[in-house]
């Protein structure tokens, strides 16, 4: 049997806003409880057996996890809770509690965070031996030669036991002739260097810092680093930097597969 909650948790639950959100559509009558208009966020509900209306479109049962896709800015840090820095969660804003981003992103990495309440997903996709692909769109101080991108994707020496696992580099823009178009990003082109590249970079494990000292290792320094995709996901090309959006049925399928 249901235990019945506050109209506003419920709606707040199932992904409908924030609590002070939800309370401000209760507040305008866009929430009717078995056909009539809900006056109070207090109210209590019984998910088994009320029926629960927003603005036309009936609300269910809160799903048992969320999943949502954050493209991450520079600035903020990947952490439920920072006392010196903004965190990735203030861009999402939930009242249901336990959620975390799933790995971290440095302070100044833009891109794709997984961001969820679903443990045994985040042990899946953040355990060493699982090996799930994450890949990087990455401009970095100079030209990358064939010896340099050979050595990535080969193995290199980041300072610890062993070396990292071979990597897979794709070159997509460039400062000489021949490179390729430039992709977007946060540098602006009179910011750059003489010589830089821009690569596409597939690793295999999350060390701290992964690709920064990779690179280093190789001499080419990050200049911009965003992450682009993880295991199936992939950042949409129209979430712009700040938002975020709940993973598809078929997204969260491919991800769990």
């Amino acid at each position: 049997m249901a235990k019945a909650v506050r109209l506003d948790k419920f709606l707040a639950d199932a992904g409908k806003g924030t609590r002070s959100e939800v309370k401000k559509f209760i507040q305008k009558g866009q929430v009717q409880v078995n056909g009539v208009p809900a006056k109070k966020p207090e109210l209590k509900v019984d998910p088994e057996k009320d029926t629960v209306i927003l603005s036309g479109e009936t609300v269910g049962v809160a799903p048992e996890f969320v999943y949502y896709l954050l493209n991450k800015p520079a600035g903020c840090v990947s952490a439920t809770e920072d006392h010196n820095d903004r965190t990735v969660m203030e861009y999402v804003p939930s009242d249901r509690k336990g959620i975390f981003p799933v790995g971290r992103l440095d302070k100044d990495t833009e891109g794709l965070l997984l961001i969820t309440d679903d443990g045994m997903l985040a042990h899946e996709l953040l355990a060493p031996g699982k090996h799930v692909d994450k890949t990087y769109f990455v401009r970095v101080e100079g030209k990358l030669t064939v010896e340099k991108i050979e050595k990535l994707e080969n193995g290199v020496d980041i300072g610890e036991k062993k070396l990292t696992m071979p990597a897979k580099v794709e070159i997509v823009g460039g400062s000489w002739e021949g490179a390729g178009e430039p992709e977007p990003g946060r540098v602006r082109r009179e910011n750059l260097p003489e010589v830089y590249t821009e690569l596409h970079l597939t690793i295999h494990e999350g060390k701290f810092h992964q690709v920064k000292r990779m690179m280093v290792a190789v001499g080419n320094p990050v200049i911009y680093l965003k992450r682009i995709a993880m295991g199936s996901l992939t950042l949409p090309d129209d979430l712009r930097k700040g938002e975020y959006r709940s993973l598809t049925d078929e997204e969260l399928r491919k991800l769990k597969t």
